[in-house]
């Protein structure tokens, strides 16, 4: 057995003990050796070749949110709102304080109902330009620090923006993620094309159902070509639903709707004691809207209701068993009230239909009584239509997207387009209406139908030759050459849907612009953080079609003397 003192006699081995430097007769200096460098791939740190700042950040601004994520991903990281909750400063713990809910009721007149919640909007008059630009940092530093967990300044930003909106808007929304963030480059995007991109199409008509406005904007071959929008909207639903709980509350406290208190009923309906917040929870939860008369369509609730009524027998001799029975094809649904929140109010289901149909489709008025910024959906839908040339108008409405927060609403999709099918049907794609179209269509048809040969006399003038056939009755004579010329021409491609009325479904403005993103495609609108400081919105260069081809000697940066070729931008669709 080796002694300690023969053990620690031992010359150590280089391969065993190689950092014992010190025990060799000659060391040389000093430095680390190139085996300890080699660190296992496992807790590595990633490659020089991966560069995380090529990743863009996406954020899409509304009139009452802000959506912020990484691209290639399907949803935002978050969904930021403008409420006054989210705008109190750190440590007010008001909300949580015993009858704080209660003590916030109080009345507020209908033109300014519900403008706490929102961040802009598109009439300028009146609005603090400066309130809108401190609620946009709030939301963004918020979504940088608390969400996405990453520095800004050395991303470039994807921005998705309403293609019209007020000039002022759009520097204020750009000055302020270049200055505060030191954002280097932003690109702007349009919800419709994003929309149509997430949709798998490349032609569409979408239709936003947003707060303040709803917006048609068709779109042919990625490119907008028509716009038309309408005051019928979310918040117009949200304000009927309010002014229903008002008047259950109100019958709920012993007084008749409309005659509670000492004015008059016009004076009542300019005032609503319900929150916002109230209304919207009840929309949310318990809005739908009902099919059109003479279909089929019922809330399914009832509609499995009704149908296991149908197979119970009744017994003649208990009537409120009856009576009970045809009350539940209606069933009433109890809510806590708004005046008071340990109470309840009992409302039909039926109840909460009328505000979407009041709103949104206007069934309480003619059409001569609206504006034509107050037409109902499916009107400008067909009007929309109308107003596109034959080949586009094909497209589009084969291919119609439902998009924003009104279109969640169950039911409310395939009453618009039964509307839609039913206006085209009677109507067609005249342009001309009223009394006078009508009676003519109506004189039209019946020419036609007395022209219009018996299917047997048409046959036996087939048979003889001596009888004469109108030429508009005559059958198409078959020609061989064109019809092997069009099926050469379409062997090998798929067919096109167009020319009938349907509805598709996309992923929302959101994931488009994280789908783009992630291909690296280039957007039309890509500003420069250095050129936007110096020159503004001024600076960019209004041309009428942008083009996305990259011209020679077209760059980012800016000359000396001022806008030249290589410092120049375009707005694109927001000029």
């Amino acid at each position: 057995m080796a002694t300690a003192a023969g053990y620690f006699d031992r010359k150590p081995s280089s391969s065993v003990r190689p950092g014992l430097s010190h025990l060799q007769p000659n060391p040389p200096s000093p430095h680390t050796p190139q085996q300890q460098r080699r660190v296992s791939s496992t807790f590595s740190s990633p490659s020089v070749s991966y560069r995380s700042e090529d990743e863009a950040v996406i954020f899409e601004f509304g009139t009452r949110h802000v959506s912020a994520g990484f691209t290639g991903e399907s949803y935002p990281r978050c969904k930021l709102g403008f409420g006054p909750e989210e705008s109190r400063r750190v440590g007010d713990y008001r909300r949580w304080l015993p009858g704080y809910d209660e003590g916030q009721r109080k009345k507020q007149r209908v033109e300014s109902w519900g403008e706490d919640h929102e961040l802009w909007q598109m009439d300028l008059r009146g609005m603090d330009i400066g309130i809108v630009e401190d609620k946009i940092e709030r939301a963004v530093r918020e979504a940088f620090t608390k969400y996405l967990l990453l520095d800004s300044k050395s991303r470039r930003l994807l921005v998705i923006l309403p293609s019209v909106m007020p000039h002022q808007l759009l520097s204020t929304v750009l000055a302020t993620l270049f200055s505060n963030f030191q954002t280097p480059s932003i690109t702007l995007l349009s919800p419709p094309i994003l929309s149509t991109v997430a949709a798998g199409c490349r032609s569409s008509l979408i239709v936003d159902i947003g707060w303040r406005e709803t917006t048609l904007t068709a779109v042919y071959d990625y490119r907008e070509v028509y716009q038309a929008r309408t005051t019928r909207a979310m918040r117009m639903v949200t304000l009927e639903m309010a002014r229903l709980l008002e008047s259950y509350d109100t019958q709920k406290k012993g007084d008749k709707p409309g005659t509670a208190g000492d004015k008059s009923e016009d004076q009542r309906s300019d005032v609503l004691s319900i929150n916002l917040d109230q209304a919207e929870q009840v929309t949310t939860r318990m809005a739908w809207c009902q099919g059109r008369q003479g279909s089929s369509d019922a809330p399914p609730d009832t509609r499995d209701i009704s149908g296991q009524l149908g197979q119970v027998s009744i017994a003649e001799d208990k009537p409120s068993d009856q009576s009970r029975n045809a009350n539940t094809d209606d069933p009433s649904i109890s809510i806590p009230s708004p005046s008071s929140p340990r109470q309840c109010i009992s409302i039909p289901f039926s109840q909460f239909a009328q505000p979407v149909e009041t709103s949104l489709l206007a069934a309480t008025k003619q059409r001569y009584d609206l504006d034509d910024h107050e037409q109902p959906l499916h009107i400008l839908i067909y009007k929309t239509l109308l107003s596109l040339p034959p080949d586009g108008r094909a497209v589009c409405m084969s291919r119609i997207i439902f998009t924003g927060g009104g279109s969640n609403i169950p039911g409310l999709k395939p009453r618009l387009l039964d509307e839609l099918s039913a206006i085209v049907k009677e109507r067609g794609w005249d342009p001309v209406e009223g009394k006078a179209a009508d009676e003519r269509r109506r004189r039209l048809k019946e020419i036609s139908s007395n022209r219009q040969l018996p299917r047997s006399t048409h046959e036996e003038a087939l048979k003889d030759p001596s009888n004469t056939i109108p030429a508009a009755l005559a059958p198409q004579v078959p020609d061989p050459i064109e019809d092997k010329l069009r099926r050469e021409q379409n062997k090998g491609s798929k067919d096109t849907i167009s020319g009938i009325i349907r509805g598709v479904k996309t992923l929302g403005a959101w994931a488009g612009g994280s789908l783009l993103a992630n291909l690296r495609i280039k957007g039309v609108v890509n500003i420069e953080r250095d050129s936007f400081l110096q020159y503004g919105l001024t600076g960019a260069r209004r041309d009428a079609e942008a083009s996305t081809v990259q011209q020679k000697g077209l760059g980012t940066g800016v000359g000396r003397g001022g806008m030249g070729e290589r410092g120049g931008w375009t707005l694109g669709a927001w000029a």
